[in-house]
């Protein structure tokens, strides 16, 4: 009922730039907190950022000062723009959205997952 689309992952040479995107569609009243995580090989998965409806960013020590996340609450979409990429960035990037179905009921969703590979 619920999808969270992304896009914008690749491969990008170190100190290089990419921004994703997630979009959540479908049926609900409201979509809380919006964040993304990453999983490199051999590694689990962890924070990278979230950000609330008109709430203050939090980011994980690695990525701060050189993430920034952003979301368009009327399109129900969260960005990630990355700057000055490492190769230890290497992961699978996943969306992850609170979604109010109903003033009640709440679920967590997750997106499909994009690649983003920094290497020369």
């Amino acid at each position: 009922q619920v999808q969270l689309v992304e896009s914008g992952g690749g491969l990008v040479q170190p100190g290089g730039s990419l921004t994703l995107s997630c979009a959540a569609s479908g049926s609900f009243y409201n979509v809380n907190i919006m964040g993304w995580y990453r999983q490199a090989p051999g590694k689990q998965r962890e924070l990278v950022a979230r950000l609330s409806s008109g709430g203050s960013p939090n980011y994980a020590d690695s990525v701060k000062g050189r993430f920034t996340i952003s979301r368009d609450n009327a399109k129900n979409t969260v960005y990630l723009q990355m700057n000055n990429l490492r190769p230890e960035d290497t992961a699978v990037y996943y969306c992850n959205a609170d979604v109010a179905l109903t003033w009640y009921n709440n679920r967590a969703y997750w997106g499909q997952g994009t690649q983003v590979t920094v290497s020369s």
